[in-house]
C-alpha cells in the first residue's frame, strides 16, 4: 500500500507509519511552549491556532476532500507556524468553546463548522496522526460521514492538532437513533468489514486478540456482587452466562478493522434518528468485530445493536457475543466506579448499563439445544 504523505519538513525523520517526529527542540511559536510536558493552552493559544489552521484551508475545504497533510505554515516558518501580517488583537478570530465531552485530546468547537483537537502528549500525538491516516482509508468503504481533517499541524513541541469539519447532528447521549437510523449502524457495520485489514495494518493500528468472555464472567461476577448491597444490580442475571454459552460464544468471525469505541458520545444524531456521523477513530483495531456490536448495546441499546448487526450479517453467535462483552463491561465498570477508582461519571454508567442488559429475543439461542 502506498504510504500517506509526510510533511517534507519531517520526511527524513518522520516514522513512516505514524508521521511521529523524533525527540528534539520542537519549540512552537504558535505558543512559545520549549520541550516538556505542555500546559492546557489558554483560549488566546486556542484562537491563534485556529486562525493559522483556518488559513491553512478549512474555507476551501468540502466534505469527502482528503485532509491537508501540510502544517499551516507562512514561508519559511517553522512546521506548525503561521506569520500574521500584524499583531491580532484577544478577541479576533473565531468563537472558540471547549467541548463538553470528554477524551484523551483537548477540544475546542471553532465556530459553527469546525472542531479543534491538540494532543497533550507525544502517545496521543501518534494516535492522533494514526487517525486522520485511517479515517481517510475507512472513509472509501463506509457510508456514514466521518470527520474530515481540513488542517494538521505542531502546537507545541512535536504535539500534533487537528482542525476537523464538524458534523451534523448531536451527540448519541443526547439523542436516539431511531428505527429508521438503525440501517446506518448496519451500513457502519457492513463497511468497517470491508475496510482491508493489511491497508489498516500498514498504517499501524494494532492487531487485538479477542478478549476471553470466560475471565469477564469471572470478573463480572465479583462485580455484581459488590453491587448487591448498592442495590445497583440483580447478581443473579450474571448467571444467565452459563459456562456452556461462555464456550458456544467463542470468537470465530474473521478480524475486521473496528471503530473499538463506539459509545454514544462518538456518534451523531439527527433530530429524526438517523446517524450523520461517527467521530473518535483513536482506539481503532483490528480484530474482534463482536467489540463494535458492543459499543452498539452501550450506546443505542441490545434490541438496536443486535438488529443493526443481524442486518449487516452477523450471526446470531456474533450479536450475542458482543451483547455479553457489553453486559459484563457495563457491571465491571459500575463496581469499579462505586467501589475502585474509576471516575467515569455515574449517570452515564447506570444509562449504558440499562442500555446493554434491555431483553432480547436471541437470548434462547446461548440456552436452548441446538
Amino acid at each position: 500500500m502506498k504510504q500517506p504523505p509526510i510533511d517534507k519538513r519531517t520526511r527524513a525523520t518522520a516514522d513512516p507509519r505514524t508521521g511521529e517526529e523524533p525527540p528534539g527542540d520542537h519549540t512552537s511559536p504558535l505558543t512559545g511552549t520549549r520541550p516538556g510536558h505542555p500546559r492546557r493552552p489558554t483560549d488566546d493559544t486556542v484562537r491563534r491556532i485556529a486562525r493559522a489552521a483556518l488559513r491553512t484551508g478549512a474555507d476551501t475545504a468540502t466534505p469527502g476532500a482528503v485532509h491537508r497533510q501540510e502544517s499551516p505554515t507562512a514561508t519559511g516558518a517553522p512546521s506548525g507556524t503561521a506569520t500574521p501580517t500584524r499583531t491580532p488583537r484577544a478577541d479576533d478570530g473565531p468563537r472558540v468553546r471547549p467541548v463538553a465531552e470528554g477524551g484523551e485530546h483537548w477540544s475546542w468547537w471553532v465556530g459553527a463548522r469546525h472542531v479543534l483537537r491538540m494532543a497533550p502528549d507525544r502517545e496521543v500525538s501518534a494516535r492522533l496522526r494514526r487517525e486522520i491516516r485511517l479515517r481517510d482509508l475507512v472513509r472509501r468503504h463506509v457510508s456514514v460521514p466521518v470527520p474530515v481533517s481540513v488542517a494538521t499541524g505542531i502546537w507545541a513541541e512535536a504535539h500534533v492538532y487537528t482542525l476537523d469539519q464538524r458534523l451534523s447532528g448531536e451527540s448519541g447521549e443526547d439523542v436516539s437513533v431511531s428505527a429508521v437510523g438503525e440501517p446506518d449502524l448496519a451500513a457502519l457495520l457492513t463497511g468497517l468489514r470491508e475496510v482491508p485489514v493489511a491497508d489498516a495494518a500498514a498504517l499501524g493500528v494494532p492487531r487485538t486478540p479477542p478478549r476471553s468472555l470466560d475471565d469477564l464472567r469471572t470478573a463480572a461476577r465479583h462485580a455484581a456482587r459488590q453491587l448487591v448491597p448498592d442495590r445497583e444490580f440483580d447478581a443473579a442475571r450474571i448467571a444467565r452466562l452459563t459456562p456452556r454459552a461462555v464456550m458456544e460464544l467463542a470468537p470465530r468471525a474473521a478480524a475486521v478493522v473496528a471503530h473499538g469505541d463506539l459509545k454514544g458520545e462518538h456518534l451523531r444524531i439527527s433530530a429524526d434518528g438517523r446517524v450523520r456521523g461517527v467521530l473518535d477513530w483513536a482506539d481503532a483495531l483490528i480484530g474482534d468485530p463482536a467489540e463494535d456490536i458492543r459499543g452498539l448495546a452501550l450506546s443505542v441499546g441490545a434490541p438496536a445493536a443486535v438488529r443493526a448487526a443481524t442486518l449487516a450479517g452477523y450471526s446470531p453467535r456474533e450479536c450475542l457475543r458482543g451483547l455479553w462483552l457489553a453486559r459484563c463491561d457495563t457491571v465491571i465498570l459500575l463496581a469499579e466506579r462505586l467501589h475502585g477508582t474509576d471516575d467515569s461519571p455515574l449517570p452515564l454508567l447506570r444509562a449504558q448499563l440499562a442500555r446493554a442488559w434491555e431483553a432480547i429475543l436471541l437470548e434462547r439461542l446461548s440456552e436452548d439445544d441446538r
